[in-house]
């Protein structure tokens, strides 16, 4: 061995057994083939840089996977033959559905739901397969927090069927466990067997100050860290205040290790449809409380089950024995009628329809009961005003009929008048239109949801309400109803003027920004721009936190 020689003579001390073992390793060494280093750069550049700047060309390669304007590159880099040694993926992450960008020229993303199906479906060599370590750059990347909690209905539905108070609180909080699916336990099931995951709980630093961290940690990492799958103390300290935190990848020792396969069932692309669909059989013929934990899944999987699928003999015969299922249906109705949000009971009934287990006119008349029930109830508010109307978006006035001839509307409520406006009942639309300027907050916040989807009528309306706006003493709800106003895009000279008029009027500081917001959204050619700059400069109320939208305005307006 030509280098232990040279060695020898460098060094000849050195008893020959470990000069043997140093020519090894460095043989070893000098013929490794490099790390691969994955990046998914969603959003900042800033941390995929740093690496790039520091680690040895001879020792990491780097392979982007994101290929701008091509919605496939994940599963692209697969066919590709791309293996991961270790995976660096930055975008925010707030909501725990995908990594996204808050650029407005880039449109990229990478949903969980792309991750599942990457690490299901792959075999042995695939993209994830070889990881050593995974670097979220995102806020609540391993939040520890269930995004699915239903353990009101969970534990009605345990008592009903048999088991005490405290047996079914017991059961409900061990699911909501198993399946409730933080983020941190649904990027442990993707990146499953994988040493080390770097993450934050909740906030993460934005890449401008994640990048000159990342400096520092090079700066002082030991070579041959990154990809050696081991949590680095020194990265962990330096980011700590910001939350991050390294956990390892779910293994098949993990107490809710089952879940992945369950997961993984609807995920991999690998069985057939007819296969999938006798899969989700079994799911929906166990105890209906797992079935509520798997809503997701199962609406994913059926909604991409279009009618060419469907057609399949095959498929049509296991969708068929789905249908016929009748203890299953009569368990899972049960269940979604007791669901304590309304959009949860509204998207269970939506997949029974699609399951065969209702028809439209049955899943239209479960909607209108559970929207009585919650007016009788006193539980209707702003989210079922989200519910109806984004569900009609055409008016059904009959609808609304059949909702007051239950007896369980309340004169005066707000809410089931938004709700009775949404379906199109045009008495409700002037009530609900008219507590746009009331002295309640929380009614004003009402009206705020139902204009999203309704605009204001006609001119008369739209002027009532500016000049309701002006009468209002509360401003906590004025603030509320000017933001309103906003987006109706006021082009109408007599209602800016009404707005414009209330400025030097208003004691808020947050009343003199909404106005400001008003009419900067708005055509100001109609209105004498000299002096409404004029009376801008000389009532506005001081800002504590420099220049805002009023001198933007004042801006705009001396500019023309």
């Amino acid at each position: 061995m030509v280098y232990q020689s040279r060695l020898s003579r460098i060094v000849p001390r050195v008893p020959a057994v470990l000069l043997a073992c140093a020519g090894a390793a460095w043989s070893f060494g000098a013929h490794a083939a490099p790390k691969t280093v994955c990046t998914v750069t969603i959003n900042s550049s800033d941390e995929k840089e740093s690496f790039q700047r520091h680690l040895p060309p001879g020792d990491y390669q780097f392979v982007e996977l994101v290929q701008r304007g091509k919605p496939d590159w994940l599963a692209s880099a697969r066919r590709r033959g791309v293996s991961c040694d270790v995976l660096v993926i930055s975008g925010h992450f707030d909501d725990g559905t995908e990594f996204y960008t808050d650029r407005h020229d880039d449109r990229e993303f990478l949903t969980v739901h792309e991750m599942q199906h990457e690490s299901c479906s792959a075999s042995g060599n695939g993209l994830f397969s070889k990881l050593k370590e995974v670097y979220l750059f995102g806020c609540n990347t391993l939040k520890s927090e269930p995004r699915h909690v239903a353990e009101g209905e969970i534990r009605r539905s345990l008592q009903r069927s048999g088991h005490s108070q405290a047996d079914a609180e017991r059961v409900a909080a061990q699911l909501s466990a198993r399946y409730g699916q933080s983020n941190r336990d649904r990027l442990r099931h993707v990146f499953k067997d994988v040493p080390v995951l770097y993450g934050f709980s909740s906030k993460a630093p934005l890449g401008r100050t994640a990048g000159p961290l990342m400096e520092r940690y090079f700066q002082t990492a030991p070579a041959g860290e990154v990809g050696s799958g081991r949590p680095s103390p020194t990265l962990l300290k330096l980011f700590g205040p910001s939350s991050m935190i390294a956990v390892a990848g779910l293994s098949d020792a993990d107490p809710h290790a089952a879940f992945r396969s369950d997961m993984c069932g609807f995920a991999d692309d690998r069985p057939s449809d007819a296969q999938k669909v006798a899969f989700m059989h079994e799911v929906l013929q166990r105890d209906v409380t797992e079935v509520r934990m798997f809503l997701d899944h199962l609406e994913r999987y059926t909604a991409a089950l279009g009618p060419q699928r469907r057609a399949v003999p095959e498929v049509a015969a296991a969708l068929a024995s789905i249908e016929r299922d009748r203890s299953a249906r009569d368990r899972y109705l049960e269940f979604a009628r007791d669901a304590d949000e309304s959009t949860v009971q509204a998207r269970m009934m939506s997949l029974a329809r699609q399951l065969g287990w209702l028809t439209p006119a049955q899943e239209q008349a479960e909607f209108l009961r559970m929207v009585s029930d919650r007016m009788a109830r006193g539980s209707l508010g702003k989210t079922e005003v989200d519910l109806v109307c984004t569900t009609y978006q055409e008016r059904e006035p009959g609808l609304a009929r059949q909702v007051m001839a239950t007896g369980a509307v309340r004169a005066g409520n707000v809410a089931h008048s938004a709700v009775l406006a949404c379906l199109g009942s045009p008495q409700a639309h002037e009530e609900t239109v008219r507590a746009l300027t009331s002295s309640r907050d929380e009614d004003v916040a009402t009206v705020q949801v139902y204009l999203r989807h309704r605009s204001l009528a006609d001119i008369g309306e739209l002027r009532a309400v500016a000049s309701g706006i002006g009468r209002m003493t509360a401003p906590a709800a004025q603030v509320r109803a000017l933001e309103t106003l906003a987006k109706q895009r006021l082009a109408d000279v007599q209602s800016l003027q009404e707005i414009a008029r209330l400025f030097p009027l208003a004691r808020s500081l947050e009343v003199q920004r909404a106005i400001a917001g008003i009419l900067i959204r708005s055509d100001t050619k109609m209105l004498a721009r000299a002096d409404l700059a004029r009376s801008l400069r000389q009532h506005r109320l001081k800002s504590p936190d420099g220049s805002d939208v009023i001198d933007m305005l004042i801006r705009v307006l001396q500019s023309t």
